[in-house]
């Protein structure tokens, strides 16, 4: 049986120990697909005329970057979760909508969550 769906959760206080937060996430990738667990610390970006190249495209490069922490699939820029130096976690789902899909290369939903996080 293929997966067909993401789920994201979050545990908050009182309901933790310690007043801890906790965040998960599981993936509807194929089950033989590399997941990397990686880190990139935070950074200040000199090269603002560059471009940085995303999954499919690129896009401007930003002044400053934080350290982030993400779980990804091997092949591509984005990630399906992250957390940053300032503890701002993010994680992807499919949306579902009415709009018809464009034809042109964009950013990933995974794209988004790393830009995010």
């Amino acid at each position: 049986m293929e997966p067909f769906s993401c789920d994201t959760f979050v545990a908050l206080p009182p309901a933790t120990v310690d007043n801890r937060i906790i965040f998960g996430k599981n993936s509807d990738r194929l089950c033989d697909e590399v997941q990397e667990v990686v880190y990139f610390p935070a950074a200040v970006h000199n090269n603002l005329g560059e471009h940085l190249k995303c999954t499919y495209i690129e896009i401007d490069q930003v002044s400053e970057t934080y350290a982030v922490v993400l779980s990804r699939p091997a092949w591509l820029w984005g990630a399906e979760m992250g957390a940053n130096e300032h503890g701002v976690c993010i994680g992807n789902e499919a949306v579902w909508g009415r709009e018809e899909v464009c034809d042109e290369e964009a950013l990933l939903g995974m794209d988004l969550v790393r830009g995010s996080s």
